[in-house]
C-alpha cells in the first residue's frame, strides 16, 4: 500500500525535525522545505497529498506559497494546512481564502496535528447525489472537472468550499446543520468545530460576491441555499 506524501513547511528546525519524526512513525512519506522557494518546487516536483505550510517562512512567506499553488493545475487540489504563530481571527480568513483547507496556531499538540491532516486525507466528494453537474442562480458546479463557475467566470475556490457549494446547492432550500458540514468537508476529526465551518462558509461568501446571499444562515443550525428570486 502507497504511503501518503506530507510535505511540511517550517523554518524552526526543532519544530521541523519533530513533526517529520512523527509523521514518519504514523506511516507517513515526508518530504521537508525550509523557505518558500524549496516549498514550491517540491511540490511542484513531488506532488504530495498534503502540505503542512507555515506562514512565516523565509521569501516568498507562507501566503504567497499557498497562492501559487492554488493557482497551478498541478497542485490546485492538494490539501494544504497552514500553521502560524499569529492569533488574529483575520489571518484565519486570509489563509482559508488563498485556499488554505485548514489553518493551526501555535503552540500545538503534535497528535491532534497528525489526526487534522489525515481527516484531510478522508476528504471526498459526497457520493449520495450521482449528478455530475447543477445549474442554480447563476452558479454553475462541475464535479467532474472540480470547476465552479459564477455567471460564466471560474470560481477558485478550495477543495473545501467546492464540496460545501456543491452540498449546499444540490438541495436548495434545505438546511445542513454544521456538523453535517464537517462530515462533507473533513470527515469524522473530532478536532473539528463549528467555528471552522463559519470560516469556510465566510470565505466562500467573500467569493461568490454579490451573490453571497445565497448561502443563508439559520440561525442556531446552520446553513441553507436560498436561490434567488428570478426577476
Amino acid at each position: 500500500m502507497t504511503k501518503p506524501l506530507v510535505l511540511i513547511v517550517e523554518d524552526d528546525l526543532p519544530i521541523l525535525e519533530g513533526l517529520k519524526y512523527n509523521f514518519e512513525r504514523e506511516g507517513f512519506d515526508v518530504l521537508t522545505a525550509t523557505n518558500g522557494r524549496d516549498a514550491l518546487q517540491r511540490a511542484r516536483q513531488a506532488l504530495p497529498d498534503v502540505i503542512i505550510l507555515d506562514i512565516m517562512i523565509p521569501p516568498p512567506d507562507g501566503w504567497q506559497v499557498c497562492r501559487e499553488l492554488r493557482a497551478d493545475a498541478k497542485t490546485k487540489n492538494t490539501r494544504i494546512l497552514m500553521l502560524t504563530a499569529r492569533e488574529d481571527e483575520m489571518d484565519e480568513v486570509v489563509g482559508f481564502s488563498l485556499g488554505a483547507d485548514d489553518y493551526v496556531s501555535k503552540p500545538f499538540k503534535t497528535r491532534p496535528l497528525i489526526e487534522r491532516v489525515k481527516a484531510l486525507l478522508r476528504r471526498t466528494p459526497p457520493d449520495s447525489d450521482d449528478r455530475e453537474t447543477l445549474s442554480i442562480s447563476g452558479i454553475e458546479v462541475d464535479r467532474t472537472r472540480y470547476v465552479a463557475t459564477l455567471d460564466g467566470q471560474e470560481l477558485i475556490l478550495t477543495p473545501t468550499e467546492f464540496r460545501m457549494l456543491w452540498t449546499l446547492a444540490s438541495q436548495p432550500g434545505r438546511t445542513f446543520t454544521r456538523n453535517e458540514l464537517l462530515d462533507c468537508a473533513r470527515g469524522e476529526d473530532a478536532n473539528s468545530s463549528a467555528r471552522t465551518i463559519d470560516v469556510h462558509i465566510r470565505s466562500l461568501r467573500v467569493k461568490l460576491g454579490e451573490r453571497a446571499e445565497v448561502i443563508d444562515t439559520v440561525r442556531g443550525i446552520g446553513y441553507r441555499f436560498k436561490p434567488m428570486a428570478s426577476k
